[in-house]
């Protein structure tokens, strides 16, 4: 699924792009969209998660070559958009929304019965910059990067359960850093952005099993999100 929405992101814009350069057109739209210093919109999307373990011990399961098994489902995003711009060429975002994502998770090297079904909602806030080449017809192409904190409302980190009770634990509070690109479309009545980023949790998520030897955290030295996130925009 998220292979799809990728290659159907970027037919899109190349479809728009290729029209924009060579059809001859000469109507601008939204000709004054990019003058205001402050601007707003919402952004709909999809998501995918991972994690990325570092181990005290690396020691994987010798058929599979891993620790752990974590599978990727398509995720939703949704949240709005304030736009400051700074310099023609530079606008500073900040982009709030949630996000809603589900991971499996199993410990390979165990018994039947540790499979994981993870849910998460995410309070996301990005703070990013967004440098702007010069604007080209109706097209516009960018790159970003920044940084975000979020609030996993399913966390499960205060739990007094852990995986013993089949209770997988996170931290509730964590930090990113974030890099991607994009193209603006100006369209006749607004402006669509689609955009794909990159989503790098800087600081371990995994709340420790009480049992050090747990097969699920007792080899853990560190677990992070990382997320792939296409969006579109609406201004």
């Amino acid at each position: 699924m998220k292979k799809f929405f990728i290659i159907a992101l970027f037919l899109f814009i190349s479809n728009a792009s290729f029209a924009q350069l060579f059809s001859g057109e000469s109507v601008v739209n939204q000709p004054n969209i990019d003058n205001a210093r402050w601007s707003w919109g919402y952004f709909l999307g999809f998501n995918s998660y991972d994690f990325d373990f570092d181990y005290i011990n690396y020691n994987p399961d010798p058929v599979t070559g891993q620790d752990f098994r974590v599978g990727t489902r398509t995720g939703f995003n949704v949240g709005l958009i304030g736009n400051l711009k700074l310099h023609n060429n530079l606008d500073l975002r900040l982009e709030p929304g949630v996000n809603f994502n589900t991971r499996d998770f199993q410990a390979l090297k165990a018994d039947e019965g540790t499979f994981r079904e993870i849910s998460a909602t995410y309070v996301h806030i990005p703070l990013l910059l967004k440098f702007n080449a010069n604007r080209l017809n109706n097209f516009r192409p960018f790159v970003t990067g920044g940084l975000s904190t979020s609030i996993n409302l399913s966390s499960n980190e205060n739990n007094p359960d852990d995986n013993s009770a089949g209770q997988f634990r996170m931290k509730t509070n964590t930090y990113y850093y974030e890099i991607g690109f994009g193209i603006d479309l100006y369209l006749y009545y607004f402006k669509l952005t689609p955009s794909i980023r990159g989503v790098f949790a800087i600081n371990d998520e995994l709340v420790r099993d009480e049992d050090p030897n747990s097969i699920y955290t007792g080899n853990v030295d560190s677990m992070s999100s990382r997320a792939v996130f296409i969006n579109f925009t609406f201004q």
